[in-house]
């Protein structure tokens, strides 16, 4: 019986893995987290800030106000507050697009793999 790849999906990512994510330090995450109530981490027993993907969400949002827009953190806080549903449909939106293309990719992974099973055969 041929191996069949699962797909695994991280439920919680460390501050160095969005460190790593964003190019950051991780103390520029932790100073956002701070300034920014929508960044909420989970705390293990040790402390260990635990992001969701929500939490990743919504430090892309940030990170384009502040480094890429240029936006001051007043600014990016104002901005989010006036425009949190907006912001929100926005991210729900893109992840809904980033789905469609993943299941075309599986698609195309799959057919590719059909097409190599058959050439060996």
């Amino acid at each position: 019986m041929p191996y069949k790849e699962t797909d695994i999906v991280k439920l919680y990512y460390t501050i160095g893995e969005l460190s790593e994510m964003f190019d950051v330090n991780a103390s520029l995450i932790r100073f956002w987290e701070k300034e920014f109530d929508i960044i909420k981490p989970k705390k293990n027993k040790k402390g260990n800030r635990l992001f969701t993907s929500e939490d990743i969400d919504n430090f892309k949002v940030i990170y384009n106000l502040v480094k890429e827009q240029g936006l001051t953190l007043e600014g990016a806080k104002k901005y989010l507050k006036e425009n949190r549903k907006e912001v929100k449909h926005e991210l729900k939106t893109d992840r809904s697009q980033f789905s469609e293309i993943e299941n075309k990719l599986k698609l195309i992974r799959n057919t590719l793999i059909d097409l190599g099973n058959k050439l060996e055969d």
